[in-house]
């Protein structure tokens, strides 16, 4: 927990969120796998459209889709609503979702096997994709050694109960984001394990990427430690088959620009790893986390022109 001492409304407004959490996962682990998964789609498509939230949804796919009608963004809106409500619901079950019980499959195993036996460090890379701890989940599942990175939750009660959850299904290693963070990140590297990072998502002065025909700053931390110890970015992604039922794919390793030039490599690269995620959202763009502001803020305002 937080080492600044909270005031006493403030405690007891945690000490509330958290029993509210615990009430969700009790019932959510009472109930069968995909019932469980059914319910929070059922919850997030009705409760997600009246919130502010949905307007943001939609400004984010005018800005990648400018040139679908209305209809399309709309029923992808909705399957978006029922995907993150899915995903929700399946965090509290996260250790009844695995490979051993046939819910998970995984195209291009070996990969993730022969990175194991090596025991020479990589750099995973992924997006918020389907529901996206099903990639840690699997790594773990493959007997890779690897710290993962999670954004701690404002509410230091739920953020303990959320990596107690992710111990049930062997999610061990936390390394908070930021400067120890990173700090931890190059302690495990140098100790040959991997590292698992997302790198789908707004990071201020990062590295400006073409991002669906426009520009957005994207975090160059993954590269640099790839570049640093000398390995790949290996990206995973995952798809939503049927309810709680996924596959998840281990895709070509990146490798690392190597012109001699540092900063042009790092720029490059990382420009590569944009275009991986924008053709995974191209693809299925309903499993993609629309509900944060990718682009930099003045895309969102009114009369903001359309992508070239």
């Amino acid at each position: 927990m937080s080492s600044a001492k909270p005031s006493f409304w403030q405690d007891v407004a945690w000490r509330f969120e958290a029993l509210m959490y615990d009430l969700f996962v009790g019932v959510v682990r009472a109930l069968p796998v995909d019932t469980a998964s059914d319910m929070g789609a059922w919850l997030l498509k009705a409760i997600g459209p009246i919130t502010p939230t949905q307007k943001l949804v939609r400004q984010n796919l005018d800005l990648a889709f400018p040139d679908k009608d209305e209809a399309w963004k709309a029923d992808v809106a909705r399957a978006q609503w029922d995907n993150l409500g899915r995903t929700f619901a399946e965090f509290a079950i996260m250790d009844r979702i695995r490979i051993a019980n046939g819910r998970v499959e995984v195209v291009n195993m070996e990969r993730l096997k022969a990175i194991a036996e090596s025991q020479t460090p990589v750099v995973f890379i992924s997006g918020h994709f389907a529901n996206w701890e099903i990639m840690p989940s699997t790594i773990v599942d493959a007997g890779v050694d690897c710290q993962m990175t999670y954004r701690a939750a404002n509410n230091p009660y739920v953020d303990e109960r959320i990596k107690a959850g992710r111990m049930r299904y062997g999610v061990r290693l936390f390394a908070p984001k930021g400067g120890d963070g990173a700090k931890e990140l190059l302690i495990a590297m140098a100790k040959g394990e991997s590292v698992a990072l997302m790198n789908d998502q707004k990071f201020n002065r990062g590295v400006a990427t073409p991002f669906f025909g426009r520009s957005v700053d994207t975090a160059p931390g993954p590269t640099r430690l790839a570049m640093r110890f000398g390995t790949v970015l290996q990206p995973m992604t995952v798809e939503r088959l049927h309810k709680a039922r996924f596959r998840v794919i281990v895709h070509e390793p990146i490798e690392v620009d190597d012109t001699g030039h540092k900063a042009a490599d790092i720029d490059s690269t990382v420009a590569r790893v944009s275009a991986f995620i924008e053709e995974v959202v191209r693809a299925r763009p309903q499993e993609w986390f629309w509900v944060h502001k990718r682009w930099p803020n003045d895309a969102y305002k009114p009369g903001t022109p359309k992508a070239p």
